[in-house]
Protein backbone atom coordinates (compact mmCIF):
# COMPACT_ATOMS: atom_id res chain seq x y z
CA UNK A 1 0.00 0.00 0.00
CA UNK A 2 1.40 3.41 -0.96
CA UNK A 3 1.57 6.35 1.46
CA UNK A 4 -1.28 8.13 -0.34
CA UNK A 5 -3.45 5.03 -0.14
CA UNK A 6 -2.67 4.67 3.57
CA UNK A 7 -3.60 8.32 4.21
CA UNK A 8 -6.84 7.90 2.27
CA UNK A 9 -7.70 4.79 4.29
CA UNK A 10 -6.98 6.63 7.55
CA UNK A 11 -9.17 9.57 6.51
CA UNK A 12 -12.09 7.28 5.61
CA UNK A 13 -11.68 5.26 8.80
CA UNK A 14 -10.46 7.81 11.38
CA UNK A 15 -11.18 5.61 14.42
CA UNK A 16 -9.24 2.67 13.09
CA UNK A 17 -12.35 0.48 12.85
CA UNK A 18 -12.05 -2.85 11.05
CA UNK A 19 -13.89 -2.90 7.77
CA UNK A 20 -15.99 -5.96 6.89
CA UNK A 21 -15.97 -7.13 10.48
CA UNK A 22 -15.80 -10.92 10.67
CA UNK A 23 -18.55 -13.17 12.07
CA UNK A 24 -16.58 -14.31 15.10
CA UNK A 25 -15.20 -10.86 15.86
CA UNK A 26 -18.78 -9.69 16.49
CA UNK A 27 -19.16 -12.11 19.39
CA UNK A 28 -18.98 -10.79 22.94
CA UNK A 29 -18.10 -12.54 26.19
CA UNK A 30 -21.73 -13.57 26.80
CA UNK A 31 -21.88 -15.21 23.38
CA UNK A 32 -18.79 -17.29 24.08
CA UNK A 33 -20.03 -18.25 27.55
CA UNK A 34 -23.33 -19.34 26.02
CA UNK A 35 -21.49 -21.42 23.41
CA UNK A 36 -19.39 -23.04 26.14
CA UNK A 37 -22.50 -23.94 28.17
CA UNK A 38 -24.23 -25.43 25.13
CA UNK A 39 -21.12 -27.45 24.28
CA UNK A 40 -20.78 -28.68 27.86
CA UNK A 41 -24.44 -29.67 27.99
CA UNK A 42 -24.25 -31.47 24.66
CA UNK A 43 -21.14 -33.40 25.65
CA UNK A 44 -22.69 -34.32 29.02
CA UNK A 45 -25.82 -35.66 27.31
CA UNK A 46 -23.77 -37.58 24.76
CA UNK A 47 -21.47 -39.19 27.36
CA UNK A 48 -24.27 -40.19 29.73
CA UNK A 49 -27.01 -41.21 27.33
CA UNK A 50 -25.29 -42.47 24.20
CA UNK A 51 -26.10 -46.07 25.12
CA UNK A 52 -29.81 -45.26 24.68
CA UNK A 53 -29.29 -43.76 21.22
CA UNK A 54 -28.60 -45.23 17.81
CA UNK A 55 -26.12 -43.73 15.37
CA UNK A 56 -28.66 -41.40 13.78
CA UNK A 57 -29.78 -40.02 17.13
CA UNK A 58 -26.18 -39.42 18.18
CA UNK A 59 -25.66 -37.48 14.95
CA UNK A 60 -28.80 -35.41 15.65
CA UNK A 61 -27.60 -34.61 19.18
CA UNK A 62 -24.13 -33.57 18.03
CA UNK A 63 -25.50 -31.46 15.16
CA UNK A 64 -27.87 -29.70 17.58
CA UNK A 65 -24.89 -28.24 19.46
CA UNK A 66 -23.65 -25.91 16.68
CA UNK A 67 -27.25 -25.23 15.61
CA UNK A 68 -28.20 -24.06 19.11
CA UNK A 69 -25.08 -21.89 19.33
CA UNK A 70 -25.76 -20.38 15.91
CA UNK A 71 -29.38 -19.59 16.85
CA UNK A 72 -28.30 -17.98 20.12
CA UNK A 73 -25.74 -15.87 18.30
CA UNK A 74 -28.17 -14.95 15.54
CA UNK A 75 -30.84 -13.73 17.98
CA UNK A 76 -29.45 -13.11 21.44
CA UNK A 77 -32.77 -13.28 23.37
CA UNK A 78 -32.73 -17.00 22.61
CA UNK A 79 -29.69 -17.38 24.85
CA UNK A 80 -31.65 -16.34 27.93
CA UNK A 81 -34.62 -18.44 26.85
CA UNK A 82 -32.51 -21.58 26.37
CA UNK A 83 -30.72 -21.11 29.69
CA UNK A 84 -33.97 -20.53 31.62
CA UNK A 85 -35.72 -23.50 30.00
CA UNK A 86 -32.74 -25.76 30.64
CA UNK A 87 -32.38 -24.69 34.29
CA UNK A 88 -36.07 -24.99 35.18
CA UNK A 89 -36.49 -28.23 33.22
CA UNK A 90 -33.58 -29.80 35.08
CA UNK A 91 -35.06 -28.54 38.35
CA UNK A 92 -38.35 -30.21 37.53
CA UNK A 93 -36.67 -33.42 36.40
CA UNK A 94 -34.56 -33.62 39.56
CA UNK A 95 -37.68 -33.16 41.69
CA UNK A 96 -39.11 -36.42 40.34
CA UNK A 97 -36.23 -38.48 41.77
CA UNK A 98 -37.13 -41.18 39.30
CA UNK A 99 -40.74 -41.55 40.49
CA UNK A 100 -43.60 -40.37 38.26
CA UNK A 101 -46.00 -40.44 41.24
CA UNK A 102 -44.19 -37.44 42.74
CA UNK A 103 -45.92 -35.19 40.18
CA UNK A 104 -48.91 -35.06 42.55
CA UNK A 105 -46.96 -35.12 45.82
CA UNK A 106 -44.31 -32.41 45.35
CA UNK A 107 -45.62 -28.84 45.49
CA UNK A 108 -43.27 -27.47 42.82
CA UNK A 109 -44.18 -30.25 40.39
CA UNK A 110 -47.90 -30.28 41.08
CA UNK A 111 -48.39 -26.56 40.56
CA UNK A 112 -45.54 -25.42 38.32
CA UNK A 113 -43.02 -27.79 36.75
CA UNK A 114 -44.76 -31.04 35.87
CA UNK A 115 -45.53 -31.12 32.18
CA UNK A 116 -49.28 -30.70 32.61
CA UNK A 117 -48.89 -27.84 35.12
CA UNK A 118 -46.42 -26.01 32.89
CA UNK A 119 -48.68 -26.42 29.85
CA UNK A 120 -51.70 -25.12 31.78
CA UNK A 121 -49.61 -22.09 32.80
CA UNK A 122 -48.67 -21.71 29.15
CA UNK A 123 -52.35 -21.66 28.18
CA UNK A 124 -53.30 -19.05 30.78
CA UNK A 125 -50.33 -16.84 29.86
CA UNK A 126 -51.13 -16.99 26.15
CA UNK A 127 -54.69 -15.84 26.86
CA UNK A 128 -53.43 -13.08 29.16
CA UNK A 129 -50.89 -11.93 26.57
CA UNK A 130 -53.61 -11.78 23.91
CA UNK A 131 -55.82 -9.71 26.21
CA UNK A 132 -53.04 -7.23 27.04
CA UNK A 133 -52.10 -6.82 23.38
CA UNK A 134 -55.69 -5.86 22.60
CA UNK A 135 -55.96 -3.61 25.65
CA UNK A 136 -52.87 -1.85 24.32
CA UNK A 137 -54.59 -1.32 20.96
CA UNK A 138 -57.65 0.35 22.50
CA UNK A 139 -56.09 2.08 25.51
CA UNK A 140 -56.11 5.84 25.20
CA UNK A 141 -53.13 6.08 27.50
CA UNK A 142 -50.47 3.60 28.58
CA UNK A 143 -50.83 1.75 25.29
CA UNK A 144 -47.11 1.04 25.08
CA UNK A 145 -47.04 -0.14 28.69
CA UNK A 146 -49.90 -2.59 28.11
CA UNK A 147 -48.25 -4.04 25.03
CA UNK A 148 -44.92 -4.29 26.83
CA UNK A 149 -46.66 -6.35 29.53
CA UNK A 150 -48.21 -8.48 26.78
CA UNK A 151 -44.81 -9.09 25.22
CA UNK A 152 -43.27 -10.08 28.56
CA UNK A 153 -46.17 -12.44 29.28
CA UNK A 154 -45.65 -13.98 25.86
CA UNK A 155 -42.00 -14.68 26.63
CA UNK A 156 -43.02 -16.38 29.88
CA UNK A 157 -45.69 -18.41 28.06
CA UNK A 158 -43.14 -19.66 25.53
CA UNK A 159 -40.79 -20.53 28.39
CA UNK A 160 -43.48 -22.56 30.18
CA UNK A 161 -44.41 -24.32 26.92
CA UNK A 162 -40.82 -25.42 26.40
CA UNK A 163 -40.42 -26.47 30.04
CA UNK A 164 -43.60 -28.52 29.73
CA UNK A 165 -42.26 -30.14 26.58
CA UNK A 166 -38.89 -31.00 28.10
CA UNK A 167 -40.37 -32.39 31.32
CA UNK A 168 -43.00 -34.37 29.39
CA UNK A 169 -40.17 -35.97 27.43
CA UNK A 170 -38.60 -37.13 30.70
CA UNK A 171 -41.95 -38.23 32.14
CA UNK A 172 -42.51 -40.54 29.18
CA UNK A 173 -39.33 -42.42 30.08
CA UNK A 174 -40.38 -42.61 33.75
CA UNK A 175 -43.54 -44.40 32.65
CA UNK A 176 -41.46 -46.95 30.75
CA UNK A 177 -38.37 -47.20 28.57
CA UNK A 178 -40.52 -48.53 25.74
CA UNK A 179 -42.96 -45.60 26.17
CA UNK A 180 -40.39 -42.80 26.19
CA UNK A 181 -40.30 -40.56 23.13
CA UNK A 182 -39.84 -36.98 22.03
CA UNK A 183 -43.21 -35.23 22.60
CA UNK A 184 -44.15 -34.47 19.00
CA UNK A 185 -46.16 -37.61 18.29
CA UNK A 186 -49.85 -36.65 18.55
CA UNK A 187 -52.19 -33.69 18.14
CA UNK A 188 -51.89 -32.64 21.78
CA UNK A 189 -48.11 -32.45 21.62
CA UNK A 190 -47.87 -30.81 18.21
CA UNK A 191 -50.46 -28.18 19.15
CA UNK A 192 -48.18 -27.18 22.00
CA UNK A 193 -45.31 -26.97 19.52
CA UNK A 194 -47.44 -24.91 17.13
CA UNK A 195 -48.30 -22.42 19.89
CA UNK A 196 -44.79 -21.72 21.16
CA UNK A 197 -43.20 -21.81 17.72
CA UNK A 198 -45.68 -19.32 16.24
CA UNK A 199 -45.28 -17.06 19.28
CA UNK A 200 -41.49 -17.23 19.12
CA UNK A 201 -41.36 -16.29 15.46
CA UNK A 202 -43.70 -13.40 16.18
CA UNK A 203 -41.45 -12.19 19.01
CA UNK A 204 -38.53 -12.16 16.60
CA UNK A 205 -40.44 -9.96 14.13
CA UNK A 206 -41.67 -7.81 17.00
CA UNK A 207 -38.10 -6.98 17.92
CA UNK A 208 -36.83 -6.65 14.36
CA UNK A 209 -39.53 -4.17 13.32
CA UNK A 210 -39.84 -2.46 16.73
CA UNK A 211 -43.62 -2.78 16.78
CA UNK A 212 -45.88 -4.70 19.15
CA UNK A 213 -49.22 -3.92 17.54
CA UNK A 214 -49.18 -7.05 15.39
CA UNK A 215 -49.23 -9.17 18.52
CA UNK A 216 -52.95 -8.52 18.91
CA UNK A 217 -53.60 -10.28 15.59
CA UNK A 218 -50.99 -13.03 15.74
CA UNK A 219 -52.03 -14.05 19.23
CA UNK A 220 -55.59 -14.66 18.04
CA UNK A 221 -54.51 -17.74 16.11
CA UNK A 222 -52.34 -18.90 19.03
CA UNK A 223 -55.24 -18.45 21.47
CA UNK A 224 -57.53 -20.33 19.09
CA UNK A 225 -55.04 -23.20 19.10
CA UNK A 226 -54.92 -23.10 22.91
CA UNK A 227 -58.72 -23.24 22.95
CA UNK A 228 -58.63 -26.40 20.86
CA UNK A 229 -55.85 -27.82 23.05
CA UNK A 230 -57.94 -27.35 26.22
CA UNK A 231 -60.98 -28.97 24.62
CA UNK A 232 -58.86 -31.85 23.39
CA UNK A 233 -57.45 -32.30 26.90
CA UNK A 234 -60.84 -32.22 28.64
CA UNK A 235 -62.79 -34.35 26.20
CA UNK A 236 -60.17 -36.84 25.01
CA UNK A 237 -57.76 -36.74 27.97
CA UNK A 238 -55.09 -36.20 25.34
CA UNK A 239 -52.54 -35.10 27.92
CA UNK A 240 -52.05 -38.73 28.97
CA UNK A 241 -48.72 -40.03 27.67
CA UNK A 242 -49.26 -43.00 25.36
CA UNK A 243 -46.80 -45.43 23.73
CA UNK A 244 -45.86 -44.70 20.15
CA UNK A 245 -47.51 -46.60 17.33
CA UNK A 246 -44.94 -48.65 15.35
CA UNK A 247 -44.81 -46.24 12.39
CA UNK A 248 -43.68 -43.40 14.67
CA UNK A 249 -40.82 -45.30 16.30
CA UNK A 250 -38.22 -43.65 14.14
CA UNK A 251 -35.53 -41.02 14.48
CA UNK A 252 -37.05 -39.36 11.39
CA UNK A 253 -39.86 -38.02 13.60
CA UNK A 254 -37.37 -35.82 15.48
CA UNK A 255 -36.58 -33.98 12.23
CA UNK A 256 -39.74 -34.18 10.12
CA UNK A 257 -42.31 -32.96 12.67
CA UNK A 258 -40.45 -29.84 13.96
CA UNK A 259 -39.59 -28.78 10.40
CA UNK A 260 -43.25 -29.19 9.45
CA UNK A 261 -44.44 -27.04 12.32
CA UNK A 262 -42.03 -24.24 11.56
CA UNK A 263 -43.92 -24.12 8.29
CA UNK A 264 -47.36 -24.30 9.91
CA UNK A 265 -46.48 -21.66 12.50
CA UNK A 266 -45.04 -19.12 10.05
CA UNK A 267 -47.89 -19.67 7.57
CA UNK A 268 -50.37 -18.93 10.36
CA UNK A 269 -48.37 -15.85 11.37
CA UNK A 270 -48.38 -14.59 7.78
CA UNK A 271 -52.15 -15.08 7.54
CA UNK A 272 -52.83 -13.03 10.67
CA UNK A 273 -50.53 -10.27 9.41
CA UNK A 274 -52.52 -10.42 6.16
CA UNK A 275 -55.72 -10.00 8.20
CA UNK A 276 -54.19 -6.92 9.83
CA UNK A 277 -53.25 -5.62 6.37
CA UNK A 278 -56.86 -5.91 5.18
CA UNK A 279 -58.21 -4.25 8.31
CA UNK A 280 -55.82 -1.32 7.83
CA UNK A 281 -56.72 -1.10 4.16
CA UNK A 282 -60.47 -0.93 4.90
CA UNK A 283 -60.11 1.43 7.88
CA UNK A 284 -62.01 4.30 6.30
CA UNK A 285 -64.40 2.26 4.15
CA UNK A 286 -68.10 2.79 4.96
CA UNK A 287 -69.85 1.05 2.06
CA UNK A 288 -71.22 -2.27 3.36
CA UNK A 289 -70.63 -4.17 0.12
CA UNK A 290 -66.95 -3.20 0.20
CA UNK A 291 -66.72 -4.64 3.70
CA UNK A 292 -68.56 -7.83 2.74
CA UNK A 293 -65.31 -9.84 2.28
CA UNK A 294 -64.28 -9.05 5.85
CA UNK A 295 -67.65 -10.15 7.20
CA UNK A 296 -67.40 -13.35 5.15
CA UNK A 297 -63.94 -13.90 6.57
CA UNK A 298 -65.36 -13.47 10.06
CA UNK A 299 -68.05 -16.06 9.39
CA UNK A 300 -65.42 -18.50 8.11
CA UNK A 301 -63.24 -17.93 11.17
CA UNK A 302 -66.23 -18.60 13.41
CA UNK A 303 -67.25 -21.72 11.49
CA UNK A 304 -64.65 -23.92 13.16
CA UNK A 305 -66.84 -24.77 16.19
CA UNK A 306 -69.51 -26.24 13.91
CA UNK A 307 -67.02 -28.98 13.05
CA UNK A 308 -66.97 -30.04 16.71
CA UNK A 309 -70.68 -29.43 17.25
CA UNK A 310 -71.70 -32.88 18.41
CA UNK A 311 -72.15 -33.43 22.10
CA UNK A 312 -73.61 -36.47 23.93
CA UNK A 313 -77.06 -34.96 23.43
CA UNK A 314 -76.55 -34.49 19.69
CA UNK A 315 -76.28 -30.69 19.61
CA UNK A 316 -73.41 -28.26 19.88
CA UNK A 317 -71.48 -28.72 23.10
CA UNK A 318 -71.44 -25.89 25.62
CA UNK A 319 -67.71 -25.48 25.11
CA UNK A 320 -67.94 -24.92 21.37
CA UNK A 321 -71.05 -22.78 21.69
CA UNK A 322 -69.06 -20.49 23.98
CA UNK A 323 -66.10 -20.66 21.60
CA UNK A 324 -68.36 -19.67 18.71
CA UNK A 325 -69.79 -16.73 20.65
CA UNK A 326 -66.39 -15.40 21.68
CA UNK A 327 -65.03 -15.80 18.14
CA UNK A 328 -67.99 -13.96 16.60
CA UNK A 329 -67.69 -11.18 19.18
CA UNK A 330 -63.96 -10.72 18.51
CA UNK A 331 -64.26 -10.69 14.72
CA UNK A 332 -67.23 -8.31 14.78
CA UNK A 333 -65.37 -6.03 17.18
CA UNK A 334 -62.30 -5.95 14.96
CA UNK A 335 -64.30 -5.04 11.87
CA UNK A 336 -66.37 -2.39 13.67
CA UNK A 337 -63.31 -0.85 15.38
CA UNK A 338 -61.09 -1.09 12.30
CA UNK A 339 -60.40 2.66 12.18
CA UNK A 340 -59.03 2.73 15.74
CA UNK A 341 -57.08 -0.50 15.23
CA UNK A 342 -55.54 0.75 11.98
CA UNK A 343 -54.03 3.73 13.80
CA UNK A 344 -51.84 1.36 15.81
CA UNK A 345 -50.77 -0.89 12.96
CA UNK A 346 -47.41 -0.40 11.22
CA UNK A 347 -47.15 0.75 7.62
CA UNK A 348 -48.32 -1.33 4.68
CA UNK A 349 -44.67 -1.84 3.73
CA UNK A 350 -43.86 -3.41 7.10
CA UNK A 351 -46.96 -5.60 7.03
CA UNK A 352 -46.14 -6.76 3.52
CA UNK A 353 -42.52 -7.48 4.45
CA UNK A 354 -43.43 -9.52 7.54
CA UNK A 355 -45.95 -11.47 5.48
CA UNK A 356 -43.35 -12.25 2.82
CA UNK A 357 -40.57 -13.22 5.23
CA UNK A 358 -42.89 -15.45 7.24
CA UNK A 359 -44.02 -17.32 4.14
CA UNK A 360 -40.46 -17.56 2.79
CA UNK A 361 -39.15 -19.11 6.03
CA UNK A 362 -42.17 -21.40 6.31
CA UNK A 363 -41.88 -22.55 2.71
CA UNK A 364 -38.18 -23.41 3.12
CA UNK A 365 -38.81 -25.54 6.20
CA UNK A 366 -42.00 -27.07 4.82
CA UNK A 367 -40.01 -28.14 1.76
CA UNK A 368 -37.38 -29.74 4.00
CA UNK A 369 -40.13 -31.44 6.02
CA UNK A 370 -41.76 -32.82 2.88
CA UNK A 371 -38.48 -34.30 1.66
CA UNK A 372 -37.78 -35.78 5.10
CA UNK A 373 -41.33 -37.18 5.18
CA UNK A 374 -40.75 -38.92 1.85
CA UNK A 375 -37.54 -40.49 3.14
CA UNK A 376 -39.31 -41.58 6.32
CA UNK A 377 -42.16 -43.07 4.28
CA UNK A 378 -39.68 -45.04 2.21
CA UNK A 379 -38.25 -46.56 5.37
CA UNK A 380 -41.57 -47.18 7.12
CA UNK A 381 -43.87 -48.15 4.24
CA UNK A 382 -41.52 -49.04 1.41
CA UNK A 383 -42.28 -46.10 -0.90
CA UNK A 384 -41.44 -42.40 -1.05
CA UNK A 385 -44.96 -41.34 -2.03
CA UNK A 386 -48.29 -43.12 -1.82
CA UNK A 387 -50.83 -40.32 -2.41
CA UNK A 388 -52.07 -40.75 1.14
CA UNK A 389 -54.54 -37.91 1.99
CA UNK A 390 -52.00 -36.28 4.32
CA UNK A 391 -49.31 -36.42 1.64
CA UNK A 392 -51.67 -35.10 -1.02
CA UNK A 393 -52.71 -32.13 1.09
CA UNK A 394 -49.10 -31.45 2.06
CA UNK A 395 -48.38 -31.19 -1.65
CA UNK A 396 -51.32 -28.80 -2.11
CA UNK A 397 -49.97 -26.61 0.69
CA UNK A 398 -46.50 -26.65 -0.86
CA UNK A 399 -47.83 -25.76 -4.33
CA UNK A 400 -49.96 -22.93 -2.90
CA UNK A 401 -47.05 -21.19 -1.22
CA UNK A 402 -44.67 -21.97 -4.07
CA UNK A 403 -47.09 -20.13 -6.37
CA UNK A 404 -47.39 -17.24 -3.87
CA UNK A 405 -43.63 -16.81 -3.70
CA UNK A 406 -43.26 -17.17 -7.46
CA UNK A 407 -45.83 -14.45 -8.11
CA UNK A 408 -44.13 -12.15 -5.60
CA UNK A 409 -40.57 -12.67 -6.82
CA UNK A 410 -41.30 -12.87 -10.54
CA UNK A 411 -44.38 -10.65 -10.90
CA UNK A 412 -44.08 -8.33 -7.90
CA UNK A 413 -47.24 -9.54 -6.14
CA UNK A 414 -48.13 -7.14 -3.34
CA UNK A 415 -51.06 -5.68 -1.45
CA UNK A 416 -54.63 -6.92 -1.34
CA UNK A 417 -54.25 -9.98 -3.55
CA UNK A 418 -51.22 -11.18 -1.62
CA UNK A 419 -53.03 -10.68 1.70
CA UNK A 420 -56.15 -12.57 0.63
CA UNK A 421 -54.00 -15.32 -0.85
CA UNK A 422 -52.15 -15.68 2.48
CA UNK A 423 -55.49 -16.02 4.28
CA UNK A 424 -56.67 -18.66 1.83
CA UNK A 425 -53.35 -20.37 2.43
CA UNK A 426 -54.17 -20.57 6.15
CA UNK A 427 -57.45 -22.34 5.34
CA UNK A 428 -55.61 -24.84 3.13
CA UNK A 429 -52.89 -25.35 5.74
CA UNK A 430 -55.45 -25.83 8.54
CA UNK A 431 -57.21 -28.55 6.58
CA UNK A 432 -53.88 -30.26 5.86
CA UNK A 433 -52.93 -29.96 9.53
CA UNK A 434 -56.13 -31.07 11.24
CA UNK A 435 -58.94 -31.44 8.70
CA UNK A 436 -57.36 -34.48 7.07
CA UNK A 437 -57.12 -36.16 10.47
CA UNK A 438 -60.80 -35.44 11.13
CA UNK A 439 -62.47 -36.26 7.82
CA UNK A 440 -60.12 -38.53 5.89
CA UNK A 441 -58.36 -41.78 6.61
CA UNK A 442 -55.08 -43.21 5.47
CA UNK A 443 -51.60 -44.11 6.57
CA UNK A 444 -51.58 -41.09 8.90
CA UNK A 445 -54.79 -42.15 10.69
CA UNK A 446 -52.90 -42.37 13.99
CA UNK A 447 -53.51 -38.63 14.26
CA UNK A 448 -57.32 -38.82 14.18
CA UNK A 449 -59.39 -36.91 16.70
Amino acid sequence: MTASQANLSANNNPQGMTLNEGYFSKRNATDWLFALLVLAGGIYAFVNYQTAMDGYEKAILLSCIPCAVALGWFWRPLQGLMFTVAALSLLGISAYQGDIARSEAVFGLKYFLSSQSAILWMSVLFFMSTAFYWIGVFAKSQSDAMQLIASRLLWVAVTMALIGTMVRWYESYLIGADVGHIPVSNLYEVFIMFCWMTALFYLYFEQQYATRSLGAFVMLVVSAAVGFLLWYTLVREAHEIQPLVPALKSWWMKLHVPANFIGYGTFALAAMVAFAYLIKQQATETRWYKLAPLWILGIVLCFEPIVFRKSPTGGMSDYWALYFGISAFIVAGIVLARRRIAEHLPSFEVLDDVMYKSIAVGFAFFTIATVLGALWAAEAWGGYWSWDPKETWALIVWLNYAAWLHMRLMKGLRGTVAAWWALVGLAITTFAFIGVNMFLSGLHSYGTL
